[in-house]
C-alpha cells in the first residue's frame, strides 16, 4: 500500500516530502490526495493536535502570471517547463523540511480565472508528510533536478495516452475552450510538454498507474 510505504519513509523526528510526477491528465492530482488522506486515516494525528499528518500541494500554483507570460511571449503554450517559476518551488521545497516551528505558506492555481493565488495554501508545523505533484519533479534539468534529492522519494504517475487525452479533452472544455480548441491543445501543447516528462520517468523510486494506483512492476 502506497500510505503505508510513505509512513515507512518517515523517520522519528522531522517533516518528508514524497513527490508525484507525471504526464498532464496522467492522474498526479488525484493520486497525492489520496495517498494524503490515506497516510492520515492510517495514523491520525491525537486529539490535539492542529494539523494532519499528511497534506497534499500541488505544483501549480507556480505557474508564471500571465501577464508574465505575454511579456515573455510564452503564453501560448502555457503549462510547459519554462511557463513555471521552477526556483521557487524548490525553495518552498527546501522551507518545507528546514521550517517546522511555524506555518508555511504556498500558492494553489485556480482554474477559474487561469492563474496562481498566493498564499492560498498552508502547511502546519504539525504536518510531518507533505506530498506534493506535478508535471517535471524528474526532469533533468535544472532546478527541477535538485527536487528528488529534497525528497524521500519521488514516483511516476503513469497512465496510457488515450485515457490522459480524453481527460485533457474534458478539462480544457470545462474551463471554456470549444471542443476543437480543448482538443488540439491537449494534443499540441499538452502533448508536446508529456514528451519530456514520459522520458523522466526512469529516475522515479517507483512506477504507479493513473488508473488504479496500483504500483507498476519494472519492466
Amino acid at each position: 500500500m502506497l500510505a503505508r510505504r510513505v509512513l515507512d519513509l518517515l523517520p522519528v523526528e522531522g517533516r518528508i516530502i514524497v513527490g508525484i510526477a507525471g504526464s498532464p491528465g496522467a492522474g498526479k492530482t488525484t493520486l497525492a490526495d489520496r495517498v494524503a488522506r490515506r497516510i492520515t486515516e492510517l495514523a491520525p494525528a491525537g486529539p490535539d493536535a492542529a494539523a494532519p499528518l499528511a497534506v497534499h500541494l500541488p505544483m501549480d500554483g507556480f505557474h508564471l502570471s500571465n501577464a508574465t507570460l505575454d511579456r515573455l511571449g510564452r503564453h501560448d503554450r502555457k503549462g510547459a517547463i519554462d511557463t513555471f517559476d521552477g526556483w521557487g518551488f524548490v525553495a518552498l521545497l527546501r522551507r518545507l523540511t528546514a521550517e517546522t516551528d511555524h506555518p508555511v505558506y504556498a500558492p494553489s492555481f485556480d482554474r477559474a480565472v487561469d492563474e496562481g493565488v498566493a498564499g492560498a495554501l498552508v502547511v502546519e508545523p504539525g504536518t510531518r508528510i507533505v506530498v506534493v505533484e506535478g508535471n517535471y519533479l524528474l526532469v533533468d534539468r535544472k532546478p527541477w533536478n535538485l527536487v528528488p534529492d529534497l525528497a524521500a522519494e519521488v514516483w511516476f504517475c503513469e497512465t496510457p495516452g488515450s485515457e490522459r487525452l480524453q481527460r485533457l479533452v474534458a478539462r480544457h472544455e470545462r474551463h471554456g475552450r470549444n471542443p476543437e480548441a480543448a482538443r488540439d491543445w491537449a494534443e499540441n501543447v499538452d502533448g508536446a510538454n508529456a514528451l519530456l516528462i514520459e522520458r523522466s520517468a526512469p529516475r522515479a523510486a517507483l512506477r504507479v498507474s493513473g488508473l488504479d494506483a496500483t504500483v507498476i512492476p519494472p519492466a
